[in-house]
Order: C-alpha cells, then structure tokens, then sequence
C-alpha cells in the first residue's frame, strides 16, 4: 500500500494541484494532510485525489463548520489528531509537534505524521517512523515536497515537486 503524506498546503492551488497529481499517477490508496490547508476553497483540487483523504486541523486552518459539511464524499476530517490502524502499524497525524518528543518515547506509535514546521523530515527512533513531508505550498522555503509511505515494509521518502 502507498500512503501520500501532505501538509502546509497554505491555499497555493497549482502546487495542490501538482501533488493531486502525483498521488494519482503513483498509485496511491490514501492521502494524510497534516494541517494547514487554510479553506475550503481548496476542495477543487483535493477533490480530483483518486484516494481517500483524511486531514487534521492546523493552526491557520478557518471555516471549519464548511469543512466538515464538505469533506464527507472525499474523506474524514479532525480536530488536533487522528488515530488509525492501517496494515497493522498504529498511526498517528497531528499537526503541531508540540507533543511530537513525547510521542516518539512513548512509543505507543509505528508512525507519527506531523506538519507545521515546513521542514521535511524522516527519521526513526525505536519503533516510530515519524514524518513530516515538509510544505506543499512552498511560501517558507520555496520548495514544494510531499512524502510516500510505503506499507507494510513502513518505508518513507520525501519527494521534491
């Protein structure tokens, strides 16, 4: 399975659509967004995603309510966290990692998906594999990166679009 990974997307629609764009050519199954869309108006793109979605709030993200109303045919949507399962690892989205040291040494996760700081990361401490797939918008650092997860070999890269 191919997990897309997104995050701090801050509304820059051609480069939303870039990653829409190579989720569907990679073959993907599911997309995280780790925060930060900013608003609905980015369902335009999004919504062309051949997988299904599921977003975690960030701090910039507004018109929740609309959100909400609107994400139901294209995936989930959630405040601060989400939990899952997915082959068999236990994984977590958030996007402040204000909590992200804790996490890690807990142990609790086999993946953490963050996003806020706009830098791309992949590292492993103990059984976490965390990942931060850097920003999509490209408005900090002027490069727009997103990451695959490949399961259930919980294999990460970050890609430069």
């Amino acid at each position: 399975m191919i997990i897309g990974v997104i995050a701090d997307t801050h509304e820059n629609m051609p480069l939303i659509r870039k990653a829409v764009d190579y989720f569907n050519k990679h073959d993907v199954s599911l997309v995280f967004h780790a925060g930060d869309i900013i608003s609905p108006i980015c369902l335009t793109e999004l919504e062309k995603l051949k997988s299904k979605l599921i977003i975690v709030f960030g701090n910039n993200d507004g018109e929740k309510k609309i959100w909400r109303q609107k994400i139901k045919d294209l995936g989930e949507i959630h405040d601060g966290f989400f939990e899952t399962n997915i082959e068999g690892h236990k994984v977590l989205a958030i996007h402040e990692p204000y909590l992200l040291d804790a996490l890690i040494e807990s142990q609790k996760y086999d993946i953490i998906i963050y996003g806020h700081t706009h830098v791309p990361e992949i590292k492993a401490s103990g059984k976490t594999l965390i990942i931060n797939p850097g920003e999509c918008g490209g408005w900090l650092t002027g490069k727009c990166t997103i990451a695959l997860l490949k399961l259930p070999q919980k294999e990460a890269k970050i890609i430069e679009l």
